[in-house]
């Protein structure tokens, strides 16, 4: 196990790097899939010593060695975050369990830091989401009929509160990519876990206006929460906490 754990903790590592350049790159519709690798300040070439994922990035002290620009920490923590999902991942299940659980995570942990910087849910990376949570049906629980009705009660869930919502105040409230953020969620998780990732997702959303308000920073009624980020930060914790019982 602990061997596996390492080894997945690395390959996150790795895909962490490509899913940090995705979210940093991908809002500001930049090229994610040509070209070499460049500081974003400077568009220096980077060599290979420079795209280590994690120990280039600490080496460096987080600056491009050229120019000095600041290194969007994204890339850090996004890698960082990456090889503790594959880490964790090991450690709850076994094989190929884990490795579709570590998929789930990842893509769930792009998709939390696109949504907290740019209220942003790109359609085909949900849709990746939704595939890899789908396939795990083959390595793990939950069962096949226990998904697809997550699937459609998470988005339809989510898709009737928009509505209901938009038809009151006369506005949006809700993106559009949050229903069908929580029907992928639902067919990873079945549809048992999706009221208690629903709460989770709240009070990590309460515990956050309460902690903007302990450091003086005023947050209005209408201001914007990332629900898909809330949503992603319960939603994998409950995927490790479902394996870790039935194992």
């Amino acid at each position: 196990m602990a061997a596996v754990a390492v080894a997945l903790g690395v390959l996150g590592a790795i895909i962490g790097s490509f899913l940090a350049t995705i979210a940093v790159r991908w809002p500001e519709d930049r090229s994610i899939l040509h070209g070499r690798s460049a500081c974003d300040g400077c568009g220096r070439t980077l060599r290979a010593r420079d795209l280590v994922p994690l120990a280039s990035w600490v080496a460096a002290r987080g600056r491009c060695r050229a120019c000095g620009a600041r290194i969007d920490a994204r890339h850090a923590l996004i890698e960082l975050g990456c090889a503790l999902i594959g880490v964790s991942a090991a450690l709850v299940a076994p094989g190929w369990a884990a490795l579709a659980g570590a998929g789930f995570g990842w893509l769930l942990l792009v998709l939390a830091a696109m949504d907290a910087k740019d209220f942003w849910l790109p359609d085909p990376l949900v849709a990746a989401l939704a595939i890899v949570a789908l396939a795990g049906v083959t390595v793990s629980p939950p069962a096949l009929d226990e998904r697809l009705i997550g699937g459609a009660g998470g988005f339809a869930l989510l898709w009737l509160v928009a509505a209901g919502y938009r038809r009151w105040r006369g506005r949006e409230g809700m993106g559009g990519g949050d229903p069908k953020l929580f029907g992928a969620i639902g067919l990873a998780l079945g549809w048992r876990l999706l009221p208690p990732v629903l709460l989770v997702a709240g009070l990590v959303g309460l515990g956050w206006v309460a902690f903007q308000r302990l450091r003086g920073r005023a947050v209005a009624a209408d201001d914007m929460l990332p629900l898909g980020t809330l949503l992603a930060i319960a939603a994998y914790p409950a995927w490790l906490v479902m394996i870790g019982m039935r194992a």
